[in-house]
């Protein structure tokens, strides 16, 4: 037997739409990232973007469970002193639900160049409406 090692141009990609209206938004992000990686692909090759693209609409209707909303808090520094700032989760959820399911995402994929285009794959929007129509894209079951 001999171990198959996918090449780019050998890939083939395929559309997902996931509604995320109640779903629990780690669980949605750690399904949507292997999505993306194409773990869920007999070819799946660690070295080689071998994802879909997937669309998440009604992201705003994402669900949070525990105190999340209250108590977590966002970090980020831009190098300079006194640059930390810092967003809580319910200005996130309130404001900006498609960055908060990005961001949640991006946590799961890697941090390289492999990971950022694997991210671009990721098209997420707040209402129900999406322009990918024409891509004809395949309803994805998230399990609970």
């Amino acid at each position: 037997m001999k171990t198959i090692s996918a090449k780019k141009e050998d890939v083939k990609r395929d559309w997902f739409v996931v509604n995320a209206d109640g779903k629990v938004l780690g669980r949605l992000a750690s399904q949507v990232a292997s999505v993306l990686r194409g773990k869920h692909k007999p070819i799946y090759t660690p070295h080689v973007d071998t994802g879909d693209f997937v669309v998440i609409v009604n992201a705003g209707k994402v669900r949070l469970t525990g105190a999340k909303v209250e108590n977590k808090v966002y970090y980020h520094h831009s190098g300079y002193p006194d640059g930390l700032k810092s967003e809580s989760l319910r200005k996130y959820y309130d404001e900006k639900p498609d960055e908060l399911i990005k961001r949640s995402v991006w946590g799961m994929l890697p941090k390289n160049k492999l990971g950022k285009a694997m991210l671009k794959k990721l098209k997420v929007y707040s209402g129900a409406v999406h322009p990918h129509d024409s891509q004809m894209p395949k309803a994805l079951e998230i399990k609970e």
